[in-house]
């Protein structure tokens, strides 16, 4: 889940070439206007392209941590205008700190004009950095959005077709027929939790995010429903850390790493095999571990490929970027491995 230039390094050198340039525009500026550049004016002009690049930086970092790009909406336009009135206050008294440090003059009829000229120039720049940079986030949170929409939607038609198909339904409704004369009462909870993940399954696209009880609730019920199907030949263990249940987690995720681990691991094995599900946390983050009996080989579990899996990808990255993580290996020639990481924070 590694891109090509992460958005951190875009960032940096659009800051650096951009006041880079601008500092260079006005040493052209300069040379026009007088013929020749004086050691102040380029030594001012680097000093104040290092200061645009660093209030424009405590900027983004306030932009961040008062959750503006959340938001993104004419209400911000009160604190979005304040915030460059400061800033432009600011960067005037850095340039006649700079001018005083610097030995340049100003003629006592140009103050004024000068004044003026440096605050509202710095104004516009400021300006002219945030629509930038919220247009940039807006088009970015745009095409996130759509992306994440198509990913749920490949989703949702890959589980409908694995979960809906004739084939899933036969052998649930057989399983569940069997149970009627046997055992009626098991027959029905079996029918609920038949109609439970169904019922999850349409119903994921309302939500990115669900709170991890719930899909543990939807993963339990497709536990029970296939323990009818394949009776001892399933073994299920579940180990969930107590604080768990204060995440949040993409919804039918995890359920659809356990089908994968049954259907492409514990069903092509004439004996069965076990599925453990663990959950360990940490202060940042939570472990999800589905190991089951079957190996993993070139992109396949057993016989089929698992189409969960390059989706559990994109879904991690569309939603955390590069702070969640996901592999699936060999534990040893008997169990196969898959693990997500999702931090603690809002995902992006």
């Amino acid at each position: 889940m590694t891109m090509s230039m992460s958005k951190t390094k875009i960032y940096w050198i659009c800051q650096i070439v951009g006041w880079s340039l601008y500092a260079l525009f006005n040493l052209i500026l300069f040379a026009l206007a007088d013929g020749e550049l004086t050691p102040a004016q380029i030594a001012g002009q680097f000093l104040l392209t290092g200061y645009f690049i660093f209030s424009t930086h405590i900027y983004r970092n306030l932009i961040v941590r008062w959750g503006w790009l959340r938001i993104l909406s004419p209400r911000l336009i009160p604190g979005i205008t304040l915030t460059i009135i400061v800033l432009s206050i600011s960067c005037f008294l850095f340039e006649l700190l700079l001018n005083i440090l610097l030995g340049i003059t100003i003629e006592s009829g140009d103050l004024l004009g000068w004044i003026v000229s440096q605050f509202f120039g710095s104004l516009f720049l400021y300006f002219i950095w945030s629509l930038v940079y919220f247009v940039y986030h807006y088009f970015d949170s745009y095409k996130s959005a759509l992306q994440y929409q198509a990913s749920i939607n490949e989703i949702q038609l890959n589980k409908l077709k694995s979960q809906l198909n004739p084939h899933f339904i036969f052998n649930g409704l057989n399983s569940i027929r069997a149970l009627i004369d046997e055992n009626p009462r098991k027959a029905k909870i079996a029918v609920t939790q038949l109609s439970n993940i169904l019922r999850n399954t349409l119903g994921m696209n309302e939500k990115k995010l669900i709170n991890f009880v719930e899909e543990l609730r939807t993963v339990q019920d497709y536990l029970d429903l296939e323990s009818v199907r394949y009776e001892e030949r399933l073994q299920t263990i579940l180990n969930i850390h107590p604080e768990s249940y204060r995440f949040m987690v993409p919804p039918l995720m995890v359920q659809t790493l356990v089908e994968n681990g049954i259907k492409h691991g514990i069903a092509n094995l004439v004996d069965g095999g076990i599925l453990q599900l663990t959950t360990n946390v940490s202060k940042k983050e939570m472990r999800i571990e589905i190991r089951n009996s079957g190996q993993y080989s070139n992109g396949r579990q057993g016989k089929v490929a698992g189409y969960g899996i390059a989706n559990t990808v994109q879904r991690l990255k569309l939603l955390y970027g590069d702070k969640a993580k996901f592999h699936i290996f060999n534990q040893d020639k008997d169990f196969v491995v898959a693990e997500i990481i999702i931090p603690k924070q809002v995902p992006r």
